[in-house]
């Protein structure tokens, strides 16, 4: 909540910028609803575990606290919302990615590694031995 300390100074500019923070959230409602569906549809026919929503999206919870305002309740709500649904959405899609392409991208300077390849122990980039032992054919 670091807009607080700026308050005072950048109040104007707060309220111009905030319908560029809330103009995503028609299309993150239709990323979780659509993220539901794919999970529902493809899961099962790839043998897949289906992620717990719960353990991503988590509402309401900053909402109780008593010490927030109405707006500020409301602008916690909706990032709490929004950052819940593209975690679990990213958990979603790397496991997808690890069904269909489980292989670690090229380690190339300044692209940021991603660590869930590594927890999911893709194969290594450039690495055939790795890559058939990991993904013998059926």
């Amino acid at each position: 909540m670091d807009y607080r300390k700026h308050e005072s100074s950048r109040a104007a500019l707060h309220i111009l910028t905030a319908p560029f923070i809330w103009l995503p959230l028609p299309f993150v409602l239709m990323l979780d609803l659509m993220t539901e569906l794919y999970q529902f549809v493809c899961f099962p026919v790839y043998g897949l575990e289906k992620v717990k929503r719960a353990e991503y999206v988590l509402v309401r919870d900053r909402a109780k606290l008593q010490y927030l305002n109405p707006f500020e309740k409301l602008g916690c709500m909706y990032c709490g919302y929004s950052n819940g649904v593209l975690r679990y959405q990213k958990e979603i899609a790397g496991r997808t990615e690890k069904y269909w392409c489980g292989i670690m991208h090229e380690n190339k300077p300044g692209f940021k590694k991603q660590t869930d390849q590594a927890r999911q122990k893709f194969a290594r980039f450039d690495d055939k031995a790795d890559f058939n032992k990991k993904y013998p054919l059926g």
